[in-house]
């Protein structure tokens, strides 16, 4: 595919930032208390004046009114959210390719302002290029067709008016779908350097910080540019998986940490 840049938003940190952090593809869910436990661990201790979710927050979001259902995974998950919220963390979420349906109902519970795919972030006189990271997966032609789809108006109005039983099914369809493509493809898609490139020199930024692949490194793009993948969370792996890239003050290079 050819590479395309897509508009970007802009936001500048207040100057009282001093640490940010930057998280991403946790896939909480109700199956799997480990990772959801560490989360909400790790939502109380950060010292971080700020915290970026770039995507795949949940392993699927089919929708705004799972928070009415009594006693629902998500709407406690949102609770803990408000509560890191109100001690003083401001929060972002940037969609995933698994909970691209949250939306405002989601922001008003947890506290989490909604960020756009791409956004700049201007901390420190720095730019930093936010992604989740799918929609540079140029040769997955497959998940490219299905995410230009899903993300438009007429599909999503079609899938949310279905009644909440028959999202979660037809979700979990579409995962064990991916799952299976994933299985069976010989090298999983990676972010496409060309693209990547082009995205930073529009955005006029040097690095972009990125989940989607479950792939954590530092690539060098040349030119200066750099992009940094973000870890996946699973902490019943062994190894348990849980890094969170980290900035500090001016000066200093990101460093990968595990929640405490």
């Amino acid at each position: 595919m050819t590479p395309t840049v897509p508009p970007f938003a802009e936001l500048v940190a207040p100057l009282h930032w001093r640490t940010v952090d930057f998280i991403s593809d946790l896939h909480l869910q109700a199956s799997e208390p480990a990772t959801w436990q560490g989360f909400e661990q790790y939502l109380r201790t950060t010292p971080a004046d700020a915290v970026f979710m770039l995507g795949d927050l949940f392993e699927v979001w089919v929708g705004d009114d799972v928070l009415a259902e009594s006693g629902g995974f998500e709407a406690m998950a949102c609770t803990a959210l408000r509560a890191a919220s109100k001690a003083g963390r401001t929060l972002f979420f940037l969609h995933g390719n698994r909970d691209f349906l949250i939306g405002p109902g989601f922001a008003a519970a947890s506290g989490a302002a909604l960020l756009h795919d791409p956004t700049v972030l201007v901390w420190q006189g720095q730019r930093y290029l936010l992604s989740h990271g799918d929609a540079l997966c140029l040769d997955d032609l497959d998940y490219q067709r299905f995410r230009a789809e899903s993300r438009g108006a007429a599909w999503r109005s079609r899938f949310l008016a279905q009644p909440l039983a028959v999202r979660r099914a037809q979700a979990r369809g579409i995962r064990e779908q991916s799952e299976a493509r994933k299985r069976a493809a010989v090298h999983y898609a990676d972010v496409d350097t060309p693209a990547a490139r082009a995205w930073l020199q529009a955005a006029r930024a040097h690095t972009m910080v990125h989940g989607h692949t479950h792939r954590p490194a530092r690539h060098a793009l040349g030119d200066g540019m750099e992009r940094w993948v973000l870890s996946d969370w699973e902490l019943d792996a062994q190894p348990p998986r849980a890094d969170v890239l980290r900035l500090n003050a001016p000066g200093l290079e990101p460093e990968r940490i595990a929640p405490t």
